[in-house]
């Protein structure tokens, strides 16, 4: 293959299906180069396999980012709703589960066969199994060496994705092409992440996983109440994910065993009411049985609420609402859903998503600094960002 396009779409991801189809529809001559062997990969296992798509209550102030206004310009510019009514034509049943979250009746391959009938419609030319090898600029374009030939483009978008499960192709590929040409790249880690415990943490634990209580999770002053889920590594569930993109290890973890209750009003009121009642028992009606007793053997000794005086009861308070549990780490990007960090925003337009030294070069998606929450955000950002490229491209 030796081919001339008006914009070569480096990955058939989320981000890059959506930017192909987008200035497909504008009457470019786009390609998509996909070093998998499939497109789509994370769409396909997202939500379970039903595809969280989008966030009906996406804002900003759900990204990370070292410019936390970076996202604005695109987010606003493509909405929840502008997907949403992408979906709605293409006759794909949805529901939302919770918090917003929108997820597909039946399959996430609804969604990946839509943006391929986009890009169908809109003429785009689709290579998977096709890898990258050299990437030039060649006057105002750029030469790009595949694996089926060489492509020559005036519009180049990296879409590759970032270091995140690289079983369904994550790489650096786009970080190592970013500083190519010229691009800083902040430093990553993995996010959305379960965390892991070592030592007397994990011992004390033992045997308790798949069991899941609701909690409030927080480190650097953002909490998150949702569930968590105890594994034979250590800590997962909604909230310790959501957390883990602002922990780092070293860093204090607070967890609210009992969100929302005042648990030092309900242990003097049990103990006015039911003297008699052990505290693993009063603990077993708002927690999981087994973890109330896992509680009283290694953080608070069990006996009947009679033989506790008001400061006792007060420091039994205090480790519900800061449960002194201390995560060693996480389980890295083998099982993180994103890449934090990435390719700087200082260097790009917040509008375009293009390069701000290199006319023609654009990056989007997971690729750049904007790291979204848990619950469809990721998705949204991806749709947006890659619209933005598409619009100019």
């Amino acid at each position: 293959m030796s081919d001339t396009c008006d914009v070569l779409v480096i990955g058939a991801g989320a981000a890059g299906l959506m930017c192909a189809a987008t200035a497909g529809q504008r009457g470019r001559r786009v390609r998509v180069v996909e070093r998998a062997n499939k497109v789509g990969k994370k769409i396909l296992m997202s939500g379970g396999g039903r595809c969280n798509f989008t966030n009906t209550g996406t804002s900003p102030a759900n990204f990370l980012s070292a410019n936390p206004h970076f996202c604005k310009s695109a987010l606003a510019r493509y909405t929840p709703a502008d997907f949403i009514a992408l979906v709605d034509g293409h006759g794909i049943a949805w529901h939302e589960k919770e918090l917003g979250q929108l997820f597909c009746d039946e399959s996430a391959k609804l969604i990946v066969k839509m943006l391929l009938d986009e890009c169908a419609q809109a003429g785009v030319a689709l290579d998977v199994g096709c890898d990258v090898h050299v990437v030039q600029r060649a006057g105002d374009g750029f030469v790009v060496e595949t694996g089926r030939g060489r492509v020559t483009t005036q519009s180049l978008v990296v879409a590759s994705g970032a270091l995140s499960i690289p079983s369904l192709g994550g790489s650096g590929f786009g970080y190592a092409l970013a500083r190519q040409f010229g691009h800083a790249v902040l430093p990553t880690r993995a996010g959305l992440v379960p965390l892991t415990l070592s030592g007397v943490h994990a011992e004390r634990l033992e045997g308790l996983s798949g069991l899941s209580l609701q909690v409030e999770a927080a480190s650097r002053g953002q909490a998150f109440r949702n569930a968590m889920l105890v594994t034979h590594r250590g800590l997962s569930g909604p909230a310790m994910l959501q957390v883990s993109s602002y922990w780092e290890p070293g860093e204090p973890l607070v967890i609210d065993l009992m969100p929302g209750v005042d648990a030092s009003a309900l242990l003097r009121g049990a103990r006015a009411e039911r003297p008699a009642t052990e505290l693993r028992t009063l603990l077993a009606e708002h927690l999981p049985r087994r973890f109330a007793q896992r509680l009283c053997e290694h953080w608070m000794e069990s006996r009947p609420l009679r033989q506790y005086g008001d400061r006792e009861l007060d420091t039994i308070a205090a480790t519900l609402a800061h449960w002194p549990i201390v995560a060693s780490g996480t389980e890295g990007y083998r099982t993180a859903e994103v890449t934090l960090g990435g390719v700087d925003t200082d260097g790009l337009s917040s509008s375009t998503m293009m390069s701000r030294s290199m006319p023609g070069l654009f990056f989007v998606g997971e690729v750049v600094d904007v790291t979204g929450w848990l619950g469809g955000y990721n998705f949204q950002w991806a749709w947006a960002s890659g619209h933005a490229a598409g619009e100019v491209a």
